[in-house]
């Protein structure tokens, strides 16, 4: 009442008093809200002032008006997205209302051919073989005889991985004739198993010829390098250099790490002097190129290489040291027999296909990355491979 000056204090007797200022009372805020419930206009601060107090609240009404439009219908009709023959035969199609082409829509992705993730980590390789000035052996015989596969490269036969339980033999054809090869050369193999040669004295049995001929799955795809050098001293010695990718068969328990169906990488240089810091220096360069720079060596054996060696390296990925390989030179007992000059050395390395592209995919299981098992769905998915484990 004092703030609307309804009331006045007098102070003119001594003592305060509340007296009558105006002789009647208008109650403007009676009167908005009257106003505003008979749905008039207010003035702007009688609004504000109303709102301040939560004598009222804004509210908006929006209101529509429905005509009829040029496609009204009673029943509503779906346009077709597409002339079908009955609409030819029956030619509903001159009053059939068709839907409008939208030329920015997306279409359906077209069905492709997806490459595994094992061929593009082999065409990697492939391309850090060929600039490295390699040449690639042919890898298309998957049947080889145990003299190519073993007896060529200085093992005996008496050997564990000719043994049937490490290696798949054929029934038939069961054998390939000796007949077939070269006889001076077979001589010459023969000699060195039973009596050695070229500095060594042999393994000291009786070499057989029914035990060469066996046909079996190659278990290493150096039974193609022992053909290719071979080939090599027979039309006349010239400097080489050769790689293969392909698959090789070994008849090992299947896990998480191993098949018996894998593939393996071989590189192999051949030429006059080539002594073990010459195969240390290509094996840093291959290496480097597959993005494994940090390489240690350890001594290792092989009945076809002397000196020989495992190769690890440090991957920043998995933070840790790991094998990558193995490599070696030829011994004199495998390469003299074939007619290559004595000062002519070879130097050589393989290392699995599989190994670096579980690592580059992160496939902890093999056989989630090859065989029966495989998701299509992660073929399709995987990325380009970027080599640099």
């Amino acid at each position: 009442a004092m703030q609307q000056k309804w009331l006045a204090t007098d102070k003119s007797s001594g003592e305060p008093r509340i007296v009558r200022k105006v002789e009647s009372i208008e109650d403007k805020t009676q009167a908005v809200l009257r106003a505003v419930a008979a749905g008039q206009d207010i003035a702007k601060p009688d609004a504000e002032a109303a709102k301040k107090r939560k004598l009222v609240k804004p509210e908006q009404w929006k209101t529509y008006v429905l005509t009829k439009g040029p496609k009204f219908a009673l029943e509503r009709k779906k346009p077709a997205t597409e002339l079908t023959q009955e609409m030819i035969a029956k030619g509903t199609w001159r009053t059939q209302e068709f839907k409008d082409y939208n030329f920015n829509a997306l279409g359906v992705l077209p069905a492709g051919g997806h490459l595994h993730p094992l061929l593009k980590v082999r065409t990697q390789f492939r391309k850090i073989f060929t600039q490295m000035g390699f040449e690639e052996m042919p890898t298309s015989n998957y049947v080889e005889s145990s003299f190519w596969n073993f007896d060529a490269l200085f093992q005996p036969q008496q050997h564990p991985a000719r043994d049937a339980h490490d290696t798949f033999f054929l029934t038939r054809p069961a054998a390939t004739p000796t007949d077939v090869l070269p006889q001076d050369y077979l001589a010459r193999v023969k000699d060195v198993h039973q009596s050695g040669g070229y500095g060594s004295i042999g393994y000291g049995y009786s070499w057989k010829k029914a035990e060469a001929e066996k046909n079996l799955l190659r278990t290493h795809t150096t039974a193609v390098s022992s053909r290719m050098l071979y080939k090599l001293a027979q039309d006349g010695f010239k400097p080489a250099r050769y790689f293969s990718i392909d698959r090789v068969f070994r008849n090992e328990a299947i896990d998480r790490t191993h098949l018996a169906e894998f593939h393996q990488v071989e590189g192999l240089v051949c030429d006059r002097g080539l002594t073990l810091g010459d195969l240390i220096g290509v094996l840093h360069e291959f290496f480097t190129r597959l993005g494994l720079p940090r390489l240690r060596f350890k001594p290792a054996y092989n009945p076809y290489t002397e000196p020989s060696m495992e190769i690890f390296s440090y991957s920043e990925q998995l933070k840790k040291w790991m094998e990558v390989g193995n490599s070696g030179m030829f011994r004199p007992e495998m390469l003299r027999p074939m007619g290559l000059p004595e000062d002519v050395n070879v130097i050589a390395w393989g290392l699995s296909l599989e190994r670096p592209t579980m690592i580059l995919y992160g496939i902890d299981n093999i056989r989630d990355l090859f065989g029966h098992k495989v998701n299509l769905s992660m073929i399709k998915k995987n990325p380009i491979c970027r080599l640099g484990l």
